[in-house]
């Protein structure tokens, strides 16, 4: 596995600086947000100088680009927003092969109208389902049309809240370009932290084979998110089954603040590359 992490983690001034201080770290793979070149995550265009800008400074330092960024929320309850989502979706993935990935992360979305990562009563409706199916067959289409893969995340907040209904969602849509975002994090209540074998294991079974990236972030017994380390996630157990399933690609860290970085990336490498 590669250790790589959230680029936007570090505040930066410049694109160059926000990848300067990801070597610091001695990380070289990201996950890109536009926020770090200046722009919307989501933009309503791209400077086809700045793609070209963001790829070569990448490529300079050594940086893999695991993913590039794309969440808006897939099942708005204003079809003007979902229009406007996907409209900002093919300009990102028109500008995938400049800035040197091939992969866009997606959020699934939820009902609520004013918070894309909020849980909503009506995610669990038929018609939430029917919109997800929906959307998820035009994100494909612009897929396919730049050559590239798209990453979902089960997540208890959104329409996709369990491996199952992930499962379900790569059967319906049966394309090769729809990947896995595995984040062992968002898969958990917190009453399921003493005991995650059987959600982590069901979620690793059905899902496994599908997994482009890994990310890595952990969860407080009071429900909130924190750096890995700080929580009460078993991450011997996480990597374990990561391992399991034969996973090599990216294991990305975020939800933490740049001061957090040492400590997660130290509990990690030491997970990774056990000393004998």
């Amino acid at each position: 596995m590669q250790l790589g992490i959230f680029a936007k983690t570090f505040s930066r001034s410049t694109l160059e600086e926000a990848l300067d201080a990801v070597l610091a770290h001695k990380l070289d793979c990201i996950q890109f947000n536009f926020a770090c070149a200046g722009l919307e995550s989501l933009p309503q265009k791209i400077d086809p100088v700045l793609a070209k800008r963001i790829g070569s400074a990448a490529r300079a330092r050594g940086i893999c680009m695991a993913a590039v960024s794309g969440t808006s929320n897939m099942i708005h309850p204003d079809p003007k927003q979902r229009a406007a989502g996907f409209r900002r979706l093919e300009v990102i993935a028109a500008n995938c092969q400049s800035i040197g990935t091939n992969l866009i992360t997606l959020c699934t979305g939820t009902r609520d109208p004013a918070d894309m990562w909020r849980a909503h009563a009506d995610n669990d409706s038929s018609d939430a389902w029917r919109d997800l199916l929906s959307g998820m067959e035009r994100a494909l289409q612009i897929a396919e049309k730049h050559d590239l893969f798209l990453g979902v995340e089960p997540e208890l907040a959104n329409v996709i809240n369990s491996a199952s209904k992930a499962r379900h969602l790569l059967d319906e849509m049966k394309s090769p370009r729809l990947k896995i975002i595995m984040d062992g994090a968002n898969l958990l209540h917190p009453d399921d932290l003493p005991r995650p074998e059987a959600i982590w294991k069901e979620a690793f079974d059905l899902l496994g084979k599908d997994v482009a990236i890994a990310h890595a972030k952990d969860l407080a017994a009071d429900g909130s998110f924190v750096a890995a380390g700080k929580g009460a996630l078993d991450y011997e157990l996480y990597i374990d089954l990561l391992r399991g399933v034969n996973f090599t690609g990216p294991l990305i860290l975020h939800g933490l603040s740049e001061s957090d970085v040492d400590g997660s990336t130290r509990l990690l490498r030491n997970m990774l590359n056990p000393k004998h």
